[in-house]
């Protein structure tokens, strides 16, 4: 049996079709891989290092015995559990590294039980140089700001409902973007990972975009850095030169907000946040936080927080914005803010 080669270009048109095996070890794995790909390692971390060593200490062809002393006990285990994970799929596309042995071993074994088996051509490697090339694309975006407290995540998600076009960047990075922000969050991805997720989420986007004849993609006002995770320079410059709508929120209303979203999470857990931002906030005012919440007086401390955040809005994110527009929402029903801001756009944009 024989097995096709593609591109990641051919595949991405077939995604919804194809699954993804990825053979490489669970480490390279673990580090980053395609975001929908499932993963059937050929070697272990161990295996992959010694047939690595092998290589550089021998020859090629050692490793390659090597190697196969590995795989031929396993080539069944292989074929079940792709059975397991694929029992009504026949149709599979694989990769590894570079599109080399680890790959062409696997598309040999699974097209020899039957499967229509495709190999992805420079494995993870031509994925990655597909990535890169997303953030050098143009989207036209349109960012939706405004200060900490305003709801702008949940307003995105509404916007989304209401069949418009969003990228949520917090979503992809795993964390709120605030020194709160990863509570109640598992650790966040590599930023290669993070990378391959965005890259994927803009394209997918730009396509549904086009489906739906929309003119904009909305993504949510940051900073470049987002918790641990930078977003990629050539996007944050398209977010800094698109249109910002920059939603005004009472002081009051946000303050609730963040305090029923993070005031009920353990002192020491808010505590620690706090002291994380301590330069920045300073020493007098991290003081009187640390104290506010040792005395459960979380709003209190919150209070301090929010001008702290505002503050540093007013002196980071809006600078080298190319346009912003400022809305007034305050007196529009949280439920109607996402209807009245499409209306906004379409009319003055």
């Amino acid at each position: 049996m024989s097995f096709q080669t593609v591109s990641w270009e051919t595949y991405i048109a077939q995604s919804d079709i194809w699954p993804v095996i990825d053979v490489r070890s669970p480490n390279e794995y673990a580090h980053a891989h395609i975001p929908s790909a499932y993963s059937l390692p050929i070697f272990n971390n161990e295996e992959r290092h010694e047939i690595g060593l092998t290589y550089k200490q021998k020859s090629s062809s050692k490793a390659i015995q090597v190697g196969l002393d590995y795989f031929g006990p396993k080539m069944k285990s292989f074929v079940l559990q792709a059975e397991e994970l694929f029992p009504n799929n026949k149709e599979l596309l694989v990769h590894c590294w570079r599109g080399g042995m680890r790959s062409e071993a696997m598309c040999w074994l699974l097209a020899l039980y039957g499967w229509k088996v495709y190999q992805l051509e420079g494995g993870y490697k031509s994925f990655r140089n597909w990535v890169l090339q997303q953030f050098h694309r143009s989207y036209p975006i349109i960012v939706l700001g405004g200060y900490t407290g305003s709801s702008k995540t949940e307003l995105l998600q509404q916007l989304a409902q209401a069949g418009e076009v969003i990228v949520d960047l917090e979503q992809i990075a795993g964390h709120k973007g605030s020194a709160f922000g990863n509570l109640g969050l598992p650790p966040q991805d590599s930023a290669e990972q993070f990378e391959n997720k965005l890259a994927l989420a803009l394209h997918d986007a730009e396509k549904l975009r086009i489906i739906r004849n929309k003119k904009w993609i909305w993504v949510e006002g940051e900073s470049q850095r987002i918790g641990q995770l930078n977003i990629p320079s050539a996007i944050y410059q398209q977010m800094k030169s698109a249109p910002n709508l920059f939603m005004h929120v009472s002081f009051e209303e946000r303050l609730e907000k963040v305090v029923a979203e993070y005031g009920y999470y353990e002192k020491e857990a808010l505590v620690h946040a706090v002291l994380r931002i301590r330069k920045r906030l300073g020493g007098l005012y991290t003081k009187e936080v640390v104290n506010f919440l040792l005395e459960n007086q979380v709003k209190s401390a919150f209070h301090i927080l929010l001008s702290y955040y505002d503050r540093f809005y007013d002196r980071s994110s809006k600078d080298g914005v190319f346009s912003t527009y400022e809305i007034r929402v305050d007196e529009i029903p949280y439920s109607s803010r996402a209807a009245y801001l499409i209306d906004w756009v379409q009319k003055n944009i």
